[in-house]
């Protein structure tokens, strides 16, 4: 099944039924995640005569939101606003406005900055709005897939290998495309690679400055190419800093500005009081992986022959697709990766509520070994009973069993699961 996108094709988005859910019943509704992932196209269908649409990425409405943010929301039944983050301020006037009318789906917003990481917007709506991420397209998403992987793995249920499976120059190939709706509808990888290189500094010129103050703003960019080459890696801010002349704390402020616009991601370290040998450092990753193979320059026929290149752009779509499958999930799960001094690694380690664990480790390449389990074999060990499975996720089409829980899985089962 091909993995590009028709211009008029309509793809159904896996967390529509979040959306309408918490319209019923909440106050405030979010839609948080990159620019050009779908929030409009998402928003819009819940918009209507009684639910009026309106973008601040107007520049009149955004005008009289920046002026007046309470007289902006006041006697508005229900609405949407799209673009919320370009205007904080109106968060403190929709918190006043749904405190004196509490009638669930007044608002729905979508924001292409993370504002549950500005202190003063998640303190504000505790309790009051729920938030839903939308990512670019899911594999599961494309292919119309059910994409209940983890809710599988969670509830025991052995990995099996799908029908589907796409392997070789063909992985490379969907991994290079990445999930943006609009770099998909481009036929040619030539055509995505110019709407990718024109999307950063969009992204960069428009909303930066809404959710952040920063001194040196074109140094932004070169930041995040230099990322781009250390994607898959441990944190560094000073390393990324001195590639600039920036100093850590600023390499550091900046790369949470970034992460803030959900073009990077760092997972957490893992942590356990039962060992000792654990690095405490951060891992890197991009939300997307076409922009990344662009932000690196990497071409599709050297990706073919230079696999160990390929695998950290690989390692960021894995990551990427686990955090689309979670976004939908029947379960709040949390992401960390695992390392040890002695350089025994998880790339990816899941973790529900109850403390339940499933580890999942990369390979770019069609043999696993047993020693290719050595990370998820400490960490089984670490979790003891709760640890659900392990899986090392590589280029092939079957399900060969490692050990108790522990198995090499096809990277294809990101979706046909």
């Amino acid at each position: 099944m091909s993995s590009s996108v028709s211009p008029r094709s309509i793809i159904d988005r896996k967390v529509s039924p979040l959306v309408e859910a918490a319209l019923g019943d909440t106050r405030v509704v979010l839609i948080a995640g990159p620019r050009q992932a779908g929030k409009t196209t998402l928003a819009r269908k819940y918009a209507g005569s009684d639910r009026p649409y309106v973008t601040l990425d107007d520049a009149g409405a955004l005008s009289a939101a920046r002026a007046d943010p309470v007289g902006f929301v006041r006697g508005i039944g229900r609405t949407v606003i799209d673009e919320v983050q370009r205007v904080p301020e109106l968060m403190l006037a929709i918190k006043e406005s749904v405190d004196r009318d509490d009638t669930p789906g007044r608002f729905l917003l979508t924001g292409s900055a993370n504002l549950a990481t500005v202190p003063m917007i998640a303190d504000s709506l505790a309790g009051r709005m729920a938030t839903i991420s939308l990512l670019p397209f899911a594999q599961s998403e494309i292919r119309s897939t059910p994409g209940r992987l983890l809710d599988r793995l969670f509830a025991g249920e052995e990995p099996t290998a799908g029908e589907d499976a796409i392997l070789g120059d063909e992985m490379v190939a969907l991994v290079l495309r990445g999930g943006y709706p609009e770099a998909l509808r481009r036929a040619t990888s030539a055509r995505r690679t110019a709407w990718l290189e024109d999307y950063v500094p969009q992204i960069l010129d428009r909303d930066v400055r809404d959710v952040a103050n920063i001194d040196q703003f074109d140094q932004l960019s070169r930041l995040l190419q230099v990322l781009a080459e250390h994607a898959g890696q441990l944190v560094n801010h000073s390393s990324f800093g001195a590639a600039l002349g920036l100093s850590s704390v600023t390499a550091q402020k900046y790369v949470a500005i970034l992460e803030r616009l959900f073009l990077v991601r760092t997972l957490a370290p893992w942590s356990s009081n039962r060992l000792s040998r654990l690095i405490k450092t951060p891992k890197l990753h991009f939300l997307d992986s076409g922009l990344l193979a662009v932000l690196r320059e990497d071409e599709e026929e050297a990706l073919r022959q230079e696999r160990s290149r390929f695998g950290a752009v690989l390692e960021s779509f894995v990551v990427s697709e686990l955090l689309k499958l979670a976004s939908w999930s029947e379960r709040r799960v949390s992401f960390s990766h695992y390392r040890t001094k002695d350089q025994d690694e998880v790339d990816v380690v899941i973790e529900d509520r109850r403390g339940r664990v499933i580890g999942i480790e990369v390979k770019a390449s069609a043999t696993v070994r047993p020693k290719d389990f050595r990370g998820l074999r400490q960490l089984q060990e670490a979790v003891g009973d709760r640890f659900m499975r392990g899986l090392v996720l590589h280029d092939h089409d079957r399900v060969t069993p490692f050990g108790e829980k522990l198995q090499a899985a096809p990277l294809s089962i990101l979706w046909t699961m």
